[in-house]
């Protein structure tokens, strides 16, 4: 049996978030990086940011039956279960395992203005959280065209409010950071609300972005939750 590990990545980023994580995959798990409109390979499209429409396309595209695993980081993790609820309401299968990585419950959620500031706003929000290089935010073009990216999914994600449902009936896996200004331990905890299954909370050392740095004890984590083995392949030990 092949389980598919649907990821999908944080606000501003892409498919490319996920790259270095398929040669840690065993031969059981299949990863499944999924682009968000208007980056990387869909530069082109519009961007979307209002959630249930990145939701609709998502059940529409992605092949969703048999053994599958929903993972998201910040707020991939939202779009993650919120995709989980939209299977469920249209009577499908949902996955064996939600897996939610740096962003508190969508029962916790916190307001948020910064998709309405200036330029200078977003840049500072990224520099607050790491993961973006102080290169790309120097470059003109590059800048402008990441903080309309930013601006777009910042808005989706600060607008977004969940529907009313019942709770999950799978495990849902929470992983943060210990150095994580948005989500630590604490806000893990409220994601036992959002399902009747059981719920598990795994700290590791880092920031926000301490999935590319942590990857291997991450992915190491991830396949003990699905009582996978961990793939013997060996990625270079740079991001």
């Amino acid at each position: 049996m092949t389980v598919r590990i649907f990821c999908f990545p944080h606000a501003g980023g892409g498919a490319s978030a996920f790259r270095s994580w398929y040669a840690l995959m065993p031969p059981q798990a299949e990863l499944v990086a999924v682009q968000y409109p208007g980056r990387e390979n869909r530069f082109g499209e519009p961007l979307v940011d209002r959630m249930p429409d990145l939701v609709d396309e998502f059940v529409d595209e992605l092949d969703l039956t048999g053994s599958y695993v929903l993972l998201g980081h910040s707020m991939g993790a939202a779009v993650a279960y919120e995709l989980a609820q939209e299977l469920r309401r249209r009577g499908r299968a949902g996955p064996m395992r939600l897996v939610a990585c740096a962003r508190q419950a969508p029962t916790d959620l916190r307001p948020g203005t910064v998709h309405r500031g200036d330029d200078d706003t977003l840049v500072a929000e990224l520099l607050r959280l790491g993961g973006t290089h102080p290169e790309v935010l120097a470059d003109p073009d590059l800048r402008r065209t990441v903080l309309e990216v930013v601006r777009n999914d910042y808005r989706l994600a600060e607008t977004y409010s969940p529907r009313p449902a019942p709770p999950l009936d799978c495990p849902v896996s929470v992983f943060v950071a210990d150095a994580d200004p948005e989500c630590g331990e604490a806000d893990a905890a409220g994601w036992a609300a959002t399902t009747t299954g059981p719920t598990e909370v795994r700290v590791f050392r880092g920031d926000h972005f301490f999935l590319v740095p942590q990857r291997r004890p991450v992915v190491a984590a991830l396949m003990s939750a699905l009582d996978l083995p961990t793939a013997a392949a060996v990625w270079p030990s740079t991001p």
